[in-house]
């Protein structure tokens, strides 16, 4: 049985333009975003502060993982970890052990190198500067757009998933392949700006609420690409073996090799690129976790 909100998009709905620059057609858009979002707009905790620590950490969470996961994962950390101070002064293994769960570990490393940069850098303050963020790890310019958006309230133009769902479905509905550089231009002639913050969690909720009603549009993307599976992957093992190092410390690499089914070089490669990345280091013969 369908929800009010199914039923409500369970059309094709209004199109618009992309040639029509009237403010009466950039208006019925805002309208048709905000009010959906007035009706069905979801809670979320990171949604109930303009804190800029909790915003850079939901966003970094937020990609690639699922929001339900975040959810969870996000009071936790947190909790764990309640300031830039307190994250850069955390030793990995403590910031790892509370990531768990969350997969595409090296997220946590950069959150905690962006934590240092702040306390080093910015005296404690994140900087409101979009060029700033982006050169911040583990942050790209998308990223930095969001969290000037959502902390600071600035009226920046950026594209994710959702958003990109949303205007493909509405401003492109006979064009085969869609490139960003055709939506960006939409989305900066239509921002509420008024409210971005607001403006950018009801396009991102319209987004969500589109996936599960009607085929998804951004197959129609030029930058489409279908998540490979995680059974068998290499982010699969390199979970596992965190995992371990997490468990004993340190890890000796012939006995690693043995404890998979698997090819030993492909796990020694992961093992370098784990050393690599700034998980680990290779110290008196064995793995262990950098500090």
């Amino acid at each position: 049985m369908k929800n009010s909100q199914q039923e409500s998009l369970d059309h094709s709905g209004p199109q618009f333009s992309r040639d029509d620059s009237t403010s009466p057609s950039i208006l019925a858009f805002q309208h048709m975003v905000l009010s959906h979002f007035k009706q069905y707009g979801r809670d979320m905790t990171w949604r109930n502060t303009t804190d800029p620590y909790q915003i850079l950490v939901s966003e970094i969470m937020l990609q690639q993982t699922q929001v339900e996961r975040v959810t969870t994962k996000f009071a936790e950390f947190i909790r764990a970890f309640p300031d830039f101070a307190s994250l850069a002064i955390a030793p990995l293994a403590n910031v790892l052990n509370v990531w768990q769960g969350m997969g595409y570990n090296r997220r946590a490393v950069a959150l905690q190198k962006c934590a240092i940069r702040v306390m080093n850098e910015h005296n404690g303050i994140l900087p409101a500067d979009v060029d700033i963020l982006a050169t911040f790890p583990g942050i790209g310019r998308a990223t930095a757009s969001s969290i000037a958006a959502f902390a600071f309230n600035l009226p920046v133009v950026f594209i994710e998933t959702n958003i990109r769902r949303v205007f493909i479905h509405f401003f492109f509905t006979d064009t085969e392949i869609v490139s960003d550089s055709d939506i960006l231009p939409l989305i900066e002639k239509t921002l509420y700006l008024e409210n971005p913050r607001v403006w950018y969690w009801a396009l991102m909720d319209l987004g969500s609420a589109l996936k599960k009603t009607i085929p998804n549009p951004n197959r129609r993307s030029k930058h489409f690409m279908k998540q490979t599976p995680f059974e068998g992957s290499d982010r699969k093992l390199r979970g596992e073996l965190l995992k371990l190092l997490l468990k004993d410390q340190f890890l000796v690499e012939d006995k690693v090799v043995v404890c998979f089914n698997e090819d030993p070089q492909r796990i020694r490669k992961i093992l370098r690129t784990l050393e690599t990345e700034g998980f680990i280091k290779f110290q008196d013969n064995k793995f262990v976790l950098k500090e």
